[in-house]
């Protein structure tokens, strides 16, 4: 089955996407979801959708930023932009854009599937070509061991001096260090014993830790490690230290020069 991953700010518009259509219908799964295009940025290779509803009017990276990225560092993923909005500035937009389609919300369930049928097409044909390039792969595969001249050490280092940037992911480093992401996936996993999202993740989680520790607003932290968005910023907090921001800034707070009298 092809997968697909809902990205839009509303739970309800994501839930009613997710009930309304018969995805095995088109053979189609949904398999990850995304509050904001921050969030889908760090979990997207965890997801490796082939399909992406992407909302326009989303907080800390908006549906047409992350699809400008998107369609650059995913060049086979195929992006179906959602707004509420039907406004032809939006649309325009949209157009100089690689995307599906431009569907306003709540979408036809009809239209939605037929959409989804197009979709279904063009990654058959996608399919289709690669099964029939398969010895191609191989080689291209073996070229990139033979030609990794950048160790694993180099790449972690790499990450420790731009993980404050809220656009680094697997896929972005890989492209740095001329590898497939799937590539740099593997060799990163073998050589850590830990997957390259939790490594990223971890390395943002320790300097928050940090933050919180002086009294930092979470707001200001989720920032400055590089997850401007606070929602999906606390749970990955809560997530690495079991504690919600707050409780752990509190926990750790200096005590007051009073309370040392």
């Amino acid at each position: 089955m092809y997968r697909v991953m809902l990205i839009d700010d509303e739970p309800s518009a994501r839930n009613l996407l997710r009930v309304a259509v018969d995805w095995k219908a088109v053979d189609m799964e949904v398999v990850g979801e995304a509050a904001s295009g921050i969030e889908a940025i760090n979990t997207i290779d965890e997801v490796l959708p082939d399909v992406a509803f992407v909302d326009i009017s989303m907080p800390f990276m908006d549906g047409l930023e992350f699809t400008e990225l998107a369609t650059k560092r995913y060049p086979d993923l195929i992006i179906i932009i959602m707004t509420a909005l039907d406004d032809f500035e939006y649309a325009r937009k949209c157009i100089r854009l690689p995307v599906m389609d431009y569907m306003v919300k709540p979408a036809v369930r009809e239209d939605v599937l037929e959409t989804l049928r197009r979709a279904k097409k063009v990654l058959d044909e996608k399919a289709a070509k690669k099964a029939a390039a398969g010895a191609g792969a191989e080689q291209e595969e073996a070229q990139e061991v033979a030609g990794d001249y950048s160790s694993v050490d180099q790449i972690k280092r790499y990450i420790k001096e731009n993980y404050t940037d809220p656009k680094l992911n697997l896929t972005s480093v890989a492209q740095q260090f001329g590898f497939s992401a799937s590539y740099l996936s593997r060799k990163f996993k073998q050589e850590t014993g830990t997957n390259f999202v939790e490594y990223l993740t971890n390395c943002r989680m320790r300097k928050a830790m940090e933050l919180a520790a002086t009294g930092m607003k979470m707001f200001c932290a989720s920032e400055q490690v590089g997850i401007p968005d606070p929602n999906y910023f606390g749970r990955c907090f809560k997530k690495y230290t079991g504690k919600s921001y707050s409780e752990y800034a509190q926990e750790r707070k200096a005590p007051s020069e009073d309370a040392l009298i």
